[in-house]
């Protein structure tokens, strides 16, 4: 669902805005230092750091700087000191948010990461409130429909999960750990990937209709990922059509 929702239409056309704060590489780098780290530090045998290289790659990090993190990682040292914490909470409307964070001071992160709720109408919640609400997959776009034969020869072949089409894309969908392989194979095939992650995809969805309650929730979501111990933010949220009509102009 996720894959296909409107929220992670505006998603992607954030992550892209946000590729050009320099902010962005900052986390990227934190998290490829981390993947690295708990890790094997060849992205082939590690499907976690793969999956934030691709992200790295779509940001236009450059190979030098990919290279220095998966080494500072690898070599252990001044990341010692990060724990990686997941906070859930609700936003307007019931709509569930997941925040992945590395922080070395918890109560800095749980502080900042409070008050971006309660300023936009949130709550943060307890451990287990709403992850259960999220399935962590690989996710795989492809934006040429007439390749669906050949996307999904390739990719079921390579170990995917499933294959979806709107009508407007196809949707190749992993489990985390074949998420490098599966890439691998449209890859090599010449396939044009428009998006690949490995996310937290809801199994239902939060239905915000109003443009008011809409523009709340962006903001939220916004001052979260602005927080320097933010590295990635969930929700099930779904943008009716009237709603996306009206973020567009």
């Amino acid at each position: 669902m996720a894959g296909h929702s409107k929220w992670a239409n505006i998603k992607h056309r954030k992550a892209k805005q946000d590729a050009a704060k320099g902010k962005i590489f900052t986390k990227i780098i934190r998290e490829i230092v981390s993947a690295a780290k708990a890790g094997d530090p060849d992205p082939a045998n590690n499907p976690r750091l793969r999956a934030v290289l691709e992200k790295a790659n779509a940001a236009n990090m450059t190979k030098d700087v990919i290279k220095r993190a998966i080494d500072r990682g690898a070599g252990g040292g001044d990341n010692d000191n990060m724990e990686e914490i997941t906070y859930e909470g609700y936003g307007i409307g019931g709509v569930a948010v997941l925040v992945e964070t590395m922080t070395d001071n918890v109560n800095r992160t749980v502080g900042d990461v409070r008050h971006a709720f309660s300023k936009n109408g949130g709550n943060l919640g307890t451990s287990g409130s709403v992850a259960y609400l999220f399935n962590k997959r690989g996710e795989i776009t492809v934006a040429d429909v007439a390749l669906e034969d050949t996307v999904m020869e390739l990719a079921l072949e390579a170990g995917a999960s499933d294959i979806e089409n709107d009508g407007e894309s196809l949707l190749v969908v992993t489990e985390p750990e074949n998420f490098g392989a599966v890439m691998d194979a449209l890859q090599n095939a010449g396939i044009k990937v428009d998006n690949a992650e490995v996310t937290m995809s809801p199994s239902t969805s939060a239905e915000i209709t109003n443009i008011d309650d809409a523009q709340k929730i962006l903001k939220m979501i916004d001052m979260l990922e602005d927080l320097d111990d933010v590295q990635d933010v969930y929700t099930n949220v779904n943008f009716s059509d009237e709603v996306m009509t009206q973020l567009d102009t």
